[in-house]
Order: structure tokens, then C-alpha cells, then sequence
């Protein structure tokens, strides 16, 4: 396969700009071009009702960025799969990784079709390292670990970081801990777990009305305690400091003066032993 490469086969024509769309919201919200008044109108309506999910969701895209520089640079890890991979907003995860690991290997997952018209700019790696963009849907984990894409660029022989980096509110519980452990349990001991998600433990009323306007548009979402974050890596080993809200994962300047209640995400990483 070709240093960047988009597999999947569907066509982004299926992209409905009559309804708002979560990961369009998202790049509005925090900032990006790929959206339609739509979205901006959800964006506005949530950004009312909680004026901190700018911050919030900037600052859990932060938080990925030192997540997987981590594991590229402390860690060693060379090989990263990406599921509910979003719109592409610089710096990418293969952008961060392979400063740190040239020869790093990135699997970016999303069934979203505006992902999908948009996967050409994900696709930038320069030699040696590869990437690639695989149409496949979370829920159907299966699919992922029998796919080409996923055979050609993984070698299970090697650790591999799986990251699912604010997508797991928007699967409904028992379904999200099932998909996660399906794809963890054929990487090898050595890998990685590294999870963002929702939750209403610092700002509920808040939270709760961003959450009814994710609702109003047919947007599932899911808010979880600590308790059931922290049930993701039952058998892992976590990685200083634990479970936390994301600006207080490994902190830098960027967090300063970033208050729990401006944060409605907890994330954590693990590694599979």
C-alpha cells in the first residue's frame, strides 16, 4: 500500500446536509471549515446552553495529541489504530506520531461519509512512514481486524496503540465495552488502550443541555462517571496519572487556567500486559 491511502470503497455522496452531524459539529465548534449551517446552528444551541464546550472539546483534541506523542516518544510505539478518526484538523495523530517515529504506521477508522470525503487530507505521511484511511464502522469490529488495510499495516507481532478519542458517547453501553475488547484482545501484550469520552460528573446541568440538544437531532449520547470510564481498562495497566479529566493528563501550558468544570471529558491510558 502506498504511503497514504484511503480504502472502503463507499462513495462520499451519501453526506446529508439537511441534518447536523457530530463530527461536523465538532469541527465547528473547535474551530475548523468542514461544516454547513447545520452544524453551526447545533454548535450555537450547545455553546448556549454550555459556553465552555469550546474549551472542552479543544481541549480533549489537546489531550490526544499528548496522548500519542507519549506513546510515540516515551513508549516506543510505532504502530496506532484510530477508530472514530473524525474530521482532519492539523496536527493530525500520524502528524504527531511520526515527528516522534518516522517510520510509524497510523490506521485511521470512520464510517462517516463527510470523514470519508475529507480522508485525502489525513493521507500526508511521508516516507518511511504509512497511512491509511479504512471506511468501517466501530460497531462492527470484525470487519476492521479482517480488512486488508488492517493485516498490511499492523504487524500484531509488534505493540500497537488503539485510540478511541471522543467516539465512545456515542455508542450506547453494554455495545461500547463489547467493540473495544474485541479490538484489543488480538494486539499483543505491550499495546496500548487510549479512551476520551463524556461525561456530566463536573458540570451536569451544563452537560445535560448539550446533551438534550445531541438528543433533539437524533444524536445519541452517552455520559459516563469515573466508575465506568475506569471499566474500559479492567486488566490494563494504566499510565500516570490514571483516570482523569483530560487537561490533567500530563498538563502542559496549554492547560493552564483550565478549570474541571470548563471539561466535560475523562480520558485515560493503559497498557495491555
Amino acid at each position: 500500500m502506498a504511503h497514504g491511502e484511503q480504502a472502503g470503497g463507499q462513495a462520499p455522496g451519501r453526506i446529508d446536509t439537511s441534518r447536523a452531524h457530530p463530527a461536523r459539529i465538532y469541527d465547528y465548534v473547535i474551530g475548523g471549515k468542514d461544516h454547513y449551517q447545520v452544524d453551526v446552528d447545533a454548535g450555537e444551541a450547545m455553546m448556549e446552553g454550555w459556553p465552555s464546550l469550546r474549551v472542552s472539546m479543544r481541549q480533549n483534541r489537546l489531550f490526544m495529541q499528548r496522548v500519542v506523542r507519549h506513546l510515540a516518544r516515551e513508549a516506543g510505539v510505532r504502530q496506532f489504530l484510530d477508530v472514530g478518526t473524525g474530521l482532519p484538523t492539523s496536527p493530525n495523530l500520524h502528524e504527531v506520531v511520526q515527528r516522534e517515529q518516522p517510520d510509524a504506521s497510523v490506521v485511521y477508522v470512520d464510517n462517516d461519509p463527510i470523514v470519508l470525503a475529507h480522508a485525502e487530507a489525513l493521507l500526508t505521511s511521508a516516507p518511511p512512514g504509512r497511512t491509511a484511511y479504512l471506511d468501517a464502522d466501530m460497531r462492527e469490529p470484525d470487519a476492521i481486524l479482517e480488512s486488508p488495510v488492517f493485516k498490511e499495516l499492523l504487524d500484531l507481532k509488534q505493540p500497537v496503540a488503539l485510540t478511541a478519542i471522543a467516539v465512545l458517547h456515542f455508542i450506547r453501553p453494554p455495545a461500547d465495552g463489547v467493540l473495544l475488547r474485541r479490538l484489543l484482545d488480538p494486539l499483543p501484550s505491550g499495546s496500548f488502550l487510549a479512551v476520551s469520552t463524556a461525561t456530566d460528573v463536573y458540570a451536569p446541568a451544563e452537560i445535560g443541555r448539550v446533551k438534550e440538544q445531541y438528543e433533539s437531532r437524533g444524536i445519541p449520547m452517552v455520559t459516563r462517571t469515573e466508575a465506568e470510564v475506569g471499566a474500559f481498562f479492567d486488566g490494563l495497566e494504566l499510565v500516570a496519572p490514571g483516570l482523569t479529566p483530560v487537561h490533567r493528563w500530563r498538563p502542559t501550558e496549554e492547560q493552564a487556567g483550565v478549570a474541571d468544570e470548563q471539561v466535560a471529558m475523562l480520558g485515560a491510558v493503559a497498557r495491555k500486559p
